[in-house]
């Protein structure tokens, strides 16, 4: 084979980044490497939930039959419930509101399988641990401009497109937004998005065995079968199976609006007591107290986001995931959308009329498609959370809150990644084309 068309370096081996990799693999011409600065793979946290659009994508780089095998259930298309709301916020038994239901309803992994699964389809020789990125530099010299990779262990790698794929705290980004401002004339209040913002929130997070969920008289806990959303004031629990069933992961957010893009004290994830979750939650309905009552071992989340950024490139460098857009879980979309801008980053990379002389045209198309979409999911998972503790504009108006929090979801089937593609594609032909024929 000969020499690649061009080198892809990707600073991050999470779930975007390692999505990104795979669908790159599929470019012989495409040199791809990955760096992550720990000494191996791993994801922080337990659950990862994605929707049918994202499993199309799984099932376009052919790695469907892997998730398949430690999903919650093997996905088949039929409907299924996306999360079962009830108002929880009292000490009698609570009442459902809503039923959000879709074609493959939520499903569910343990984010250490689902980065596993990814992991297992990279290629050879592509990963390099222990290369934290401490900046990068680009030289301009036309169509044979480099970008320099400086890691923290000194050593130094170069590459034709740097991909920030180094989550809600990038380097890539923080360099990026300071050189588009002290370099390039760009607005100051740019560096206002450098570092992420408290949404005023933090998450009570724990694992329970499915075995301890069944009462002795052989009753299970609903949110065995079902995706669970408890709704109170200024709080929720959501709760869902993981690992085909055998594990149930609960989140329990509690929030306090006036806080938000305040300071937040202290490191952002820390061991806690269950004494203190259940404090937190004393007064809610018994099946959620029971619940939190079998986490063993609760970790203590600050959740953060960004500001929406208004670009994701800047020459040769992309922002993909959460070094983008890191968004509050409330519409389980993180994991989705980093694995949708993956998809759509690599197409346009892999088109025929990418290369050297074109790659500006090709970010900016990935950038034409993704930023807006990814946005708004951003602007919208933090909205849905408002509404599931009651601080939207319906209240706890319960009757109008359940239509209106299943319009949040019309993301989801407005467009797919298929015809993102295609515009995406359009996009790049039309500044592509042109030149092409003169």
């Amino acid at each position: 084979m000969g020499a690649p068309k061009f080198r892809i370096a990707i600073c991050g081996g999470g779930i975007g980044g390692l999505t990104l990799a795979v669908a790159l693999s599929r470019y012989p011409d495409i040199r791809v490497d990955v760096y992550e600065a720990a000494g191996q793979f791993k994801e922080i946290g337990a659950g990862v939930m994605i929707w049918a659009r994202t499993w199309e994508i799984l099932t376009i780089l052919g790695m469907a039959e892997d998730f398949s095998r430690i999903a919650h259930a093997p996905p088949d298309g039929s409907p299924g419930v996306g999360f079962d709301y009830r108002k929880s916020d009292q000490p009698q038994e609570g009442s459902r509101f809503y039923l959000f239901e879709v074609p493959y309803g939520c499903i569910r992994f343990h984010r250490a399988q689902f980065l596993d699964v990814l992991v297992d389809h990279l290629p050879p020789g592509v990963a390099h641990f222990g290369k934290r990125l401490a900046s990068y530099r680009t030289t301009e010299h036309g169509a044979s401009s480099k970008t320099e990779l400086l890691f923290a262990d000194g050593s130094v790698a170069t590459c034709d497109i740097l991909v920030g794929c180094d989550g809600i705290k990038s380097v890539v980004r923080k360099q990026m937004l300071e050189d588009h401002v002290r370099e390039g004339g760009g607005d100051p209040c740019l560096l206002d998005h450098i570092e992420p913002v408290w949404s005023g929130s933090i998450a009570y997070r724990g694992l329970i065995p499915v075995s301890q969920m069944v009462r002795p008289d052989g009753v299970e806990h609903r949110t065995i079968r079902s995706p669970m959303m408890y709704c109170g004031k200024s709080k929720h629990v959501v709760s869902y199976s993981i690992s085909r069933g055998s594990i149930v992961n609960v989140v329990a957010m509690a929030s306090q609006p006036h806080l938000y893009k305040s300071m937040y004290a202290g490191p952002w994830v820390t061991d806690c007591s269950r004494e203190e979750v259940l404090e937190c939650f004393a007064g809610w309905e018994p099946e959620v107290e029971e619940m939190l009552k079998r986490i063993e071992k609760p970790t203590k989340w600050a959740i953060h986001e960004l500001k929406p950024l208004p670009f994701y490139t800047q020459g040769r460098v992309v922002l993909l995931g959460d070094a983008a857009h890191a968004m509050c879980p409330h519409q389980g979309a993180g994991a989705g959308q980093a694995i949708e801008d993956a998809f759509i980053l690599a197409e346009v990379l892999g088109h025929p009329h990418t290369s050297l002389s074109t790659i500006f045209q090709a970010l900016a198309a990935y950038e034409a498609v993704r930023l807006p979409m990814a946005n708004h999911v951003l602007k919208g998972s933090r909205e849905s959370g408002d509404m599931y503790e009651f601080n939207g504009s319906l209240g706890d108006d319960l009757v109008r809150l359940g239509p209106q929090i299943g319009s949040q979801w019309d993301w989801l089937w407005e467009t797919t990644p298929e015809g993102e593609r295609e515009k995406a594609f359009q996009v790049l032909m039309a500044t592509v084309a042109p030149a092409a024929r003169l």
